[in-house]
C-alpha cells in the first residue's frame, strides 16, 4: 500500500513509501482508509515531543484519524462487517492513518454518521474525543456553568463550542477578527478578540476553562476561574495526577511532577483543578458524537481538502495557524 512515512524525528517531510499491507489481529479490522484529518498532535509526533509519552519505531505513518470501509474483519470481530462505513481515532501504538489501508481495533471505531461524506467524517474523531473527554468526563460540566474555550476557530475549538452549547453552558472563546463570525455561528455567547483584548481583563468567575494553546494563554486562565473550577489543557506540560491517573512509574511522575510545578502553584492559589488530557480512543464515545452529529446539533467544519500527494502540503498549511476548522486529506 502507499503511506506517507517519516524515517526520523525533526521537520524533515513525510515521504510517499510503498509499504506493506498490515495484518490484522482476531479483534481488528483492516479499513481501507478514505480521508483523514491533520491535527497538531500528527507534528508533535513528528517533531518528538510526546517520546516522554510513547515512542515509535521507524519508519513511522502519521495520522490520528480518519474515514473509511471495512475491507477485512478478524475472526473475534462481532460488531463491524465488510463494507461498513466507518470513523476513527486508533489507539496511540496503532496511528497510521496517512496511508490506504489501516489495522484498527474494533472497540476504537463506530459506525459513520450517516448524515456526513467521508471527508466531513474525518473531520470529526480527534477533535470529537478531546472535546467529549475534556467536557463531559473531566469537567462534568453542567448546564448554566461558563466555561472559556481557547482557539475557538480551530480544529478543536471548532468542535468543543458546539458540544458545550449541547450541554447547556455559557461559552466564551478567544479567537480573531477573522474567526469571530465563524465561532458566532457555532453558538459563542462571548468572543474575545485575542489580537487587540486580554482575555484575563474581560473574564472572570468562569467555572472552566479548555485550553488547547499551552504557554501564557494556559497560565494566564487560572485568573479568571472561580474557587474549585476546572482547567483542562491538551496542550500544558502533564503532572503527577496524570502520572499516577496512567500509571507512568516514579520516574515519570516525579519529572512531571517537577516540569509542572509551576502549574501546580497556580492550582492552589487560585483553588482550582488543572487536568492534562491525552485524549484515548473510544468507539462508544464516538456513537454518542455520532448521534448529535445525525440530530444536527453538531455539524463539522472544514478549511480546506487536500489529496493524498498534497499531505506533506496540508501539514505545512496546519502548522501556519491560518485553517479555520479541519484540514483534510483524502485518501481515495
Amino acid at each position: 500500500m502507499k503511506a506517507m512515512v517519516i524515517n526520523q524525528y525533526g521537520k524533515a517531510p513525510m515521504q510517499l513509501a510503498e509499504i506493506p499491507t498490515p495484518e490484522i489481529g482476531e479483534y481488528e479490522i483492516l479499513a481501507e482508509i478514505h480521508a483523514a484529518s491533520i491535527n497538531p498532535i500528527d507534528f508533535k509526533i513528528r517533531d518528538g515531543k510526546v517520546k516522554l509519552l510513547i515512542q515509535y519505531k521507524m519508519p513511522l505513518i502519521l495520522g490520528n484519524d480518519f474515514s473509511g470501509v471495512v475491507v477485512k474483519v478478524g475472526t473475534k470481530v462481532t460488531r463491524f462487517k465488510v463494507g461498513d462505513e466507518i470513523y476513527a481515532r486508533p489507539r496511540k501504538s496503532k496511528i497510521g492513518t496517512f496511508a490506504e489501508f489501516i489495522a484498527i481495533h474494533e472497540d476504537d471505531i463506530a459506525l459513520k454518521p450517516k448524515n456526513l461524506s467521508f471527508e466531513e467524517a474525518a473531520s470529526i474523531p480527534l477533535v470529537g474525543l478531546t472535546s467529549y473527554q475534556a467536557l463531559h468526563d473531566i469537567m462534568h460540566l453542567q448546564k448554566g456553568q461558563k466555561i472559556l474555550i481557547h482557539a475557538g476557530s480551530g480544529g478543536v475549538g471548532t468542535f468543543a463550542i458546539q458540544l458545550a452549547k449541547v450541554m447547556g453552558a455559557t461559552v466564551a472563546t478567544t479567537a480573531s477578527e477573522a474567526g469571530a463570525n465563524l465561532v458566532t455561528s457555532l453558538g459563542a455567547d462571548e468572543v474575545i478578540n485575542y489580537k487587540t483584548e486580554k482575555f484575563e481583563e474581560i473574564l472572570g468567575n468562569y467555572d472552566a476553562v479548555f485550553d488547547t494553546l499551552g504557554g501564557e494563554t494556559l497560565e494566564k486562565s487560572f485568573g479568571i476561574i472561580k474557587n474549585g473550577g476546572k482547567i483542562v489543557s491538551v496542550s500544558g506540560m502533564p503532572n503527577a495526577r496524570f502520572a499516577k491517573e496512567n500509571d507512568s512509574g516514579f520516574f515519570k511522575t516525579l519529572l512531571f511532577s517537577a516540569a509542572s510545578y509551576k502549574l501546580t502553584a497556580l492550582e492552589k492559589k487560585h483553588h482550582a483543578q488543572y487536568s492534562f488530557l491525552f485524549m484515548k480512543p473510544s468507539g462508544d464515545q464516538l456513537r454518542i458524537i455520532a448521534d448529535y452529529i445525525e440530530s444536527g446539533k453538531i455539524k463539522p467544519v472544514i478549511d480546506r481538502t487536500f489529496t493524498f500527494e498534497e499531505a506533506q502540503k496540508a501539514m505545512g498549511y496546519a502548522e501556519s495557524g491560518r485553517a479555520k476548522g479541519k484540514i483534510i486529506v483524502k485518501i481515495k
